[in-house]
């Protein structure tokens, strides 16, 4: 974490000839050390996420709030999506969706979420 941010980091890995670049977000809670390992949510998105990460090997997590109603039952349903967010010297701002790649990437996330805001 940088300055109380999350932080989103990237490295590069090889499969087949080819180099790509996995993202995670490192964390530590009740002395376990872990990585979150974050997607985008479709393949197009790997293309987004280098243009967001401009060479750079982090980026910054955001956390996008949503809230949604059902029109049948009016029961609301609220919770955060998340994107990788960067931007230019002049302020330009660039962002990417992502999400946790499993179910337990999810559950971690959520814990280091706690943590920060406990």
């Amino acid at each position: 974490m940088t300055e109380g941010k999350i932080m989103v980091e990237r490295e590069p890995y090889e499969k087949d000839g080819k180099t790509y670049q996995s993202y995670f977000i490192k964390g530590t809670v009740r002395g376990v050390d872990f990585r979150v390992r974050i997607v985008p949510p479709d393949y197009g998105g790997y293309t987004v996420l280098d243009i967001v990460y401009a060479g750079e090997q982090e980026a910054e997590l955001v956390l996008v709030p949503y809230e949604i109603t059902d029109e049948k039952t009016g029961r609301v349903t609220k919770g955060n999506s998340y994107a990788v967010h960067s931007e230019d010297e002049d302020g330009t701002v660039y962002e990417c969706k992502i999400v946790p790649l499993r179910k337990s990437d999810k559950d971690l996330l959520q814990m280091l979420l706690n943590k920060k805001t406990a």
